[in-house]
């Protein structure tokens, strides 16, 4: 129920996203196949459209481990991380532009022809404030199991899993528990399992092309 792209919650409209569009003839090939499919929000989807995706050039979420790609702020805005090398840093760059995920308000007509808001920004700032929020309360009452409890479920209903991580960035506890909230996050192999701090380059353990870039 998550966009595999800007991370939010989508309660209807989650699209099955084809990386390589099924529309182009030289991908029809790919249709049906799962090495090519994501499940991304009306936005993310119809901001990428028909774009052609060269994976060694890209990071993509399904084969990268993109919350260590980017940094989020309080204003929500999202910005390349200067942890990347040179050439990791150019293909995060590469996903921000695919999908347009550091644009701000505007509006783009979808597949079905209808307008849609993008307010991604937006979304990533309330997201922030929530965690931040929830951060406080639960400091307020240190060792309350049905608190944490809450927070975990208020950051499934959120979305928006790497700000989650980055407003909790000081408290490993939690940091595992939001780890273990979203389901298959763990499977991934992108975060140590000790220090709960993300892997890079991502271990790939499905093996998929080009990945394991960050």
């Amino acid at each position: 129920m998550y966009c595999s792209y800007c991370e939010r919650y989508v309660a209807t409209q989650l699209a099955v996203e084809h990386i390589q569009p099924k529309g182009l003839p030289a991908y029809q090939p790919l249709q049906g196949r799962w090495e090519n499919f994501l499940l991304a929000c009306v936005n993310c989807n119809s901001t990428k459209k028909d774009k052609p995706v060269s994976l060694s050039d890209v990071l993509l979420p399904d084969r990268d481990n993109t919350l260590a790609a980017y940094l989020y702020s309080a204003g929500g805005e999202i910005q390349v991380s200067s942890q990347l090398n040179a050439h990791a840093q150019q293909l995060a760059k590469a996903t921000l532009a695919l999908v347009g995920l550091d644009r701000r308000g505007q509006t783009i007509v979808d597949a079905n022809g209808r307008l849609i808001a993008l307010d991604r920004v937006k979304q990533r700032m309330e997201a922030w404030m929530t965690a931040v929020d929830a951060r406080q309360k639960l400091a307020e009452q240190p060792g309350n199991a049905a608190m944490a409890a809450l927070v975990l479920r208020l950051a499934q209903y959120t979305g928006f899993f790497s700000i989650w991580m980055e407003v909790f960035q000081a408290e490993p506890e939690m940091r595992r528990r939001l780890i273990d909230a979203f389901p298959g996050t763990r499977e991934s192999g992108c975060f140590d399992p000790q220090t709960f701090e993300p892997i890079q380059p991502a271990p790939n353990p499905d093996h998929l092309p080009h990945g394991g870039k960050a």
